[in-house]
């Protein structure tokens, strides 16, 4: 973890009838990112104890907010490319999502 890493931490309520595809298209979305200048790691996580509304958190860590800027631009270029709409997915598939850039507090 570096002190300036911005980590893009995306957290869903999937409803158990959407979580096949809804995976199969984060898994398809992070490929993409892998691949991207200034991406360091990520993880997919997955609830499995505990009273949160979230059930589903993806957290990828990123050397600057200006890579998190050009990989954003590369995805939504291949989904366009390949016909899907994120917005639409998670509205017919009835998900919720809360998305938002984190810095690391100093110690």
């Amino acid at each position: 973890m570096s002190a300036n890493s911005i980590y893009r931490v995306d957290k869903f309520v999937v409803p158990q009838s959407a979580r096949e595809e809804f995976l199969q298209r984060v898994q398809q979305t992070h490929a993409v990112l892998r691949r991207q200048p200034g991406f360091i790691r990520d993880a997919l996580l997955e609830q499995v104890a505990g009273p949160g509304r979230f059930n589903i958190v993806t957290i990828a860590e990123w050397e600057s907010q200006g890579a998190i800027d050009a990989a954003r631009a590369e995805v939504a270029k291949v989904h366009t490319e390949s016909g899907f709409n994120p917005q639409e997915t998670l509205a017919r598939l009835g998900i919720e999502a809360d998305i938002a850039n984190y810095q690391a507090l100093g110690a």
